[in-house]
C-alpha cells in the first residue's frame, strides 16, 4: 500500500487515509447544515469506507466532531461581514447586542442538555431503530412546516435582527432534540424557528450562526477530553478532513442561502423519508453497523 513520510513523525502515512479523511471531510460540510443528518451520513461514509478501521474506532469518533469546526469555519466566511459589525457594535448598537445573546441564549439549552443526558443518549439511543424513526418522522415533520408555511406566508419574524429573546430560547431548547442521533441540528433549528413564525431565511441564517458556538464548542470539548489517545501523528488526517470539510461546507452554505429564497424544504423531507428506509434495510441486511 502508497505510504510516505512526513518530517518529524514516527511513522509512515498511509495515502489512503489521507483519501478517506479528505472524503469525510466532504460529507460532513455538505450534509452539517442542511436538514438531513450529518452524523446519519458519517456514519454511512465510515462503514462504506471503512475509516474507524483506518485509524481506530475512538480517534473516528474525535475526528467526526473535530471536524466540524472546519464546517462552521466556512459559516464564519460567509457571514463575516455579520459578524464583524455585531463585535464592533457590542459596545453601543442595541441591535448587535439583541443579536448576540440571541445567539447565546439558544446556544445555551443544548451545553445544559448535553452536560447532563449527553452519555446516556450516546449509550442508549444509538441504534439503527432509533435513527431510522428520526430521519422518516423528521421528513413528515419538515412537510408539515411547509405546509402550515403555505397556508400563512407571511412570518411573524423575517430576519435574525428581528427576533426575540423568547424566539431565541425557544429555537434553542428544539435544537436540543438533535441531540436524537438522526434528527439533524440544522433540521430542528431550522424547522423549528418556522414553526416558532420565524420565516424561512430568518431560520436558515439563525441556524448558521447558532452553529458557530455550538459546533465548536462540541470539537474543542471533544478534543480536550479524547487529547490523551492523540498524537503528533494524527494531525495530517485531522486537518485534511477539516480542509474539505470547510471547502465542501463553503460551497453548500452559499448554494443554501439562495435556495431557500425561492424554494421549500420538500426535497429534503422526501429525501430523509428514503434515508430511513435505507437505514432499515442495510441495518436489517448486516450492511452497516448504525451504533455510535
Amino acid at each position: 500500500m502508497s505510504v510516505f513520510q512526513l518530517t518529524g513523525q514516527d511513522k509512515p502515512v498511509d495515502l489512503v487515509v489521507f483519501v478517506k479523511s479528505a472524503l469525510m471531510g466532504i460529507v460532513e460540510g455538505l450534509t452539517e447544515f442542511l436538514p438531513i443528518s450529518s452524523t446519519g451520513h458519517l456514519i454511512l461514509a465510515n462503514a462504506l469506507m471503512g475509516f474507524a478501521d483506518s485509524v481506530g474506532a475512538e480517534k473516528a469518533k474525535v475526528f467526526e466532531i473535530a471536524i466540524q469546526t472546519g464546517a462552521i469555519l466556512a459559516v464564519i466566511l460567509v457571514y463575516l461581514q455579520k459578524i464583524t459589525d455585531t463585535v464592533k457594535g457590542l459596545g453601543s448598537d442595541p441591535q448587535a447586542q439583541r443579536f448576540a445573546i440571541n445567539v447565546i441564549v439558544g446556544f445555551l439549552p443544548a451545553v445544559v442538555m448535553g452536560l447532563l443526558i449527553g452519555k446516556a443518549i450516546k449509550a442508549h439511543l444509538f441504534t439503527p431503530t432509533v435513527v431510522a424513526v428520526a430521519f422518516i418522522v423528521g421528513g413528515f415533520i419538515i412537510m408539515w412546516a411547509e405546509r402550515l408555511a403555505a397556508r400563512n406566508p407571511r412570518s411573524r419574524v423575517e430576519t435574525v435582527d428581528d427576533m426575540t429573546l423568547s424566539d431565541a430560547v425557544k429555537v434553542g431548547l428544539i435544537q436540543c432534540l438533535a441531540m436524537i442521533p438522526g434528527t439533524s441540528r440544522s433540521g430542528a433549528t431550522i424547522i423549528g424557528g418556522m414553526l416558532m413564525g420565524l420565516s424561512r431565511k430568518a431560520s436558515t441564517d439563525y441556524s448558521f450562526f447558532l452553529g458557530i458556538p455550538t459546533l465548536v464548542g462540541a470539537g474543542v470539548y471533544s478534543l480536550y477530553k479524547e487529547w490523551d489517545i492523540m498524537s503528533v501523528a494524527d494531525l495530517p488526517s485531522f486537518m485534511t478532513g477539516l480542509v474539505f470539510a470547510f471547502l465542501s461546507a463553503w460551497v453548500c452554505v452559499r448554494w443554501l442561502i439562495r435556495y431557500v429564497s425561492s424554494h421549500t424544504f420538500i426535497p429534503f423531507a422526501w429525501y430523509r423519508i428514503a434515508f430511513g428506509i435505507l437505514i432499515l434495510v442495510t441495518a436489517h441486511m448486516g450492511w452497516v453497523t448504525w451504533q455510535e
